[in-house]
């Protein structure tokens, strides 16, 4: 086994039972996928690059694919140097798919990754696509992610960052088609120096699309966290409805966030709400739970991954929804780092 299918395995198995079809990366270059895996699977996925490497994964017409598919990109580059990846994605009409895209660095490399990513869905299409970032303080992920969505066709997205230096989400998701739907969700914890950005555009073009959007936040230390959310109904877009929530708990007086949210509607008939939340933990919440004899560090972690599970209860993988429960659990008490631990401020 060589060390990147090594550590692909490693990264597995903080899922514990989590059976997915495994796609790897190093440093945003496409590898090879398992044959025997892809060989079982061929009428249903194709895989090709082009000439700059480009990993363009087709999902055939009609074709449920039962497993997740989880892209891994490895990433184990030298000091200050630059990757650059290229992922599409095409859903074929009536076809439904899981992704999980997994960015993962050996433990001393100081890289700066730029992620592009497209997912294309055609009518009736059912796309869930999770986004995990877990890389080490000295790297970088720039990433952006742009989802053209079509007549009746689903999806549904989780971007869920436990650890990095300076990370950003750039996502558009664009209704080119009617009927269609989009549950948007995140989820990022963020200590120390580091900062973590999320800037989310929907745009409504077309009759009767339907958007719902929940990020939520925790933020340590002297970490930061900027939120833009910017939903779109255009002219001739009529009965859609669109909301966004961004919730966030700040630790100490250091830790910031800036939050941002627009709405920019011309047409009259539309459902729209925003809203954003600033603040610390409840402190009747708090003083309820040490009346019932909890000490105080139990009181918060009960706190905060209660304040988590809104938005992992959206899973609809149960293995990856107890898993990643688990690991942010070890994230909040210190136990799941790459060099320095989150620190709660007690």
């Amino acid at each position: 086994m060589t060390k990147q299918d090594n550590i692909c395995e490693c990264f597995a198995c903080n899922i514990p039972n989590l059976d997915t079809i495994k796609i790897k990366k190093e440093n945003g270059r496409f590898t090879a996928e398992d044959s025997a895996v892809f060989n079982c699977l061929k009428e249903q996925i194709s895989i090709t690059t082009d000439a700059d490497n480009q990993c363009i994964i087709t999902i055939k017409d009609n074709a449920e694919i039962l497993r997740p598919i989880q892209i891994i990109n490895l990433l184990d580059g030298e000091k200050n140097s630059e990757i650059n990846s290229t992922t599409t994605i095409i859903a074929g009409e009536n076809s439904k798919v899981t992704f999980l895209y997994c960015d993962d660095t050996l433990p001393k490399t100081e890289v700066s990754v730029a992620n592009t990513i497209n997912v294309k869905q055609n009518p009736y299409s059912d796309v869930a696509f999770y986004k995990m970032e877990n890389v080490n303080n000295h790297t970088a992920v720039n990433s952006s992610l742009v989802f053209d969505m079509n007549s009746d066709s689903s999806l549904t997205t989780f971007f869920i960052t436990l650890n990095g230096g300076r990370l950003k989400n750039n996502i558009c998701v664009n209704f080119n088609g009617e009927h269609s739907s989009a549950d948007l969700n995140g989820l990022y914890l963020m200590d120390r120096q580091q900062s973590v950005e999320t800037v989310m555009r929907v745009n409504h073009y077309k009759n009767s699309c339907k958007s719902n959007q929940l990020f939520k936040g925790i933020l340590d230390d002297e970490a930061k966290a900027n939120f833009l959310g910017h939903i779109l109904v255009d002219y001739d877009a009529k009965g859609n409805d669109a909301r966004q929530i961004n919730n966030n708990i700040l630790l100490t007086d250091k830790a910031k966030v800036n939050t941002r949210p627009v709405l920019e509607i011309y047409n009259d008939d539309v459902q729209c709400s925003h809203g954003a939340t600033t603040g610390q933990l409840d402190e009747q919440a708090l003083y309820y739970l040490r009346s019932r004899g909890i000490g105080q560090k139990q009181a918060k972690m009960l706190l905060m991954n209660a304040f988590c599970q809104s938005v992992l209860a959206k899973s609809g993988i149960e293995e990856l929804k107890n898993g990643l429960s688990d690991l942010i659990k070890k994230r909040l008490e210190g136990e799941l780092s790459m060099e320095n631990p989150f620190k709660i401020s007690l």
